[in-house]
């Protein structure tokens, strides 16, 4: 193919994504007396147990909602209902063939890790498993507009890492990460963007998804020997930092102040992701780290945060 041909298919590719992000129904004009706080019990994954054959914990989204709520931290009348992704939407980093296979329930057991999904029928999938995490990536996109408008916002759920444009795995279904900045992109009019992934396992998704696209600075702070161990993507983490198996609060804190001092010093963002999630604390089965909440700082756990304006 010649360099004109392909230049040529590529716009015309661009100019696909460019229509579908802006005749998308995600962003929606939220009410001033919602708090920029995105949830739904849709969130939750539930199937007759099968869940529970995956250490991920599929229904922590409602438990931490309804912890908020009984510390009187937030009312749930104040909290925004996101809208569920549809294919148009998805096909913005997806591509057709990826979506279709989710078509096999076998292909989605796979990528959940739980071996009995692949005897379910796929209406069934689509229904438990893939609604609810589509519903989360309204979330985590309406979230990036709802920060442009407030400053900061958080999706209780989503923050799917490992999932790329042309692959899913680690209970990672869609890349919500990266449609989350596409969007932004075409209709926040933002430029730069940094991505703070302190989920403790490798976010080689989107890590992927931006190989080559520099107006996107990616600190990637993960245990290096548990899952993925996706060496080829670890060459595009522009900040990693490496926090081995057994490390203990004091030690990460200091590697994360002077992560974040160093990312400062290279990147100039006008918009941060930030990635969080459970597995840094001591005791969860997964990230095998052992920070525990100490002196105020706490993490925000299993939260999708998008802050707009410079980093402090």
């Amino acid at each position: 193919m010649s360099s004109t041909a392909s230049s040529s298919k590529t716009d015309d590719a661009e100019a696909l994504r460019r229509h579908r992000i802006l005749s998308s129904h995600l962003y929606y004009d939220v009410p001033p007396s919602k708090v920029p706080l995105i949830y739904s019990p849709s969130y939750d994954i539930a199937f007759f147990g099968i869940e529970k054959l995956h250490p991920f914990d599929s229904s922590k989204w409602g438990r931490i909602c309804r912890f908020l709520t009984k510390e009187g931290i937030m009312d749930q009348k104040h909290l925004v209902e996101p809208v569920e992704a549809t294919k148009d939407d998805l096909l913005v980093v997806h591509s057709e063939s990826y979506l279709k296979s989710l078509n096999s329930s076998l292909n989605v057991s796979m990528i959940v890790e739980v071996p009995p999904v692949a005897m379910l029928p796929n209406c069934l999938v689509q229904k438990k498993v893939l609604h609810p995490f589509r519903k989360q990536v309204g979330g985590t996109i309406l979230a990036a507009k709802l920060a442009k408008e407030r400053g900061w916002a958080i999706n209780v759920g989503g923050g799917f890492h490992h999932c790329s444009s042309e692959k899913g795995g680690g209970f990672c279904v869609y890349a919500d990460i990266s449609l989350c900045i596409h969007f932004a992109f075409v209709r926040l009019n933002i430029s730069r963007v940094m991505i703070i992934d302190l989920d403790a396992h490798q976010g080689n998704g989107h890590e992927m998804d931006f190989s080559d696209d520099r107006r996107v600075f990616i600190l990637d702070m993960y245990n290096p020997g548990i899952y993925p161990l996706d060496f080829g993507a670890r060459r595009y983490i522009d900040l990693g930092v490496e926090v081995k198996s057994g490390t203990a609060t004091d030690e990460y804190l200091t590697k994360l102040d002077h992560a974040l001092e160093v990312a400062e010093k290279k990147f100039d963002p006008d918009f941060i992701v930030y990635n969080a999630g459970t597995d840094i604390l001591d005791g969860d089965p997964l990230g095998r780290l052992k920070v525990r909440p100490t002196d105020g700082k706490q993490a925000i756990c299993g939260l999708h945060a998008c802050r707009y304006g410079k980093a402090t």
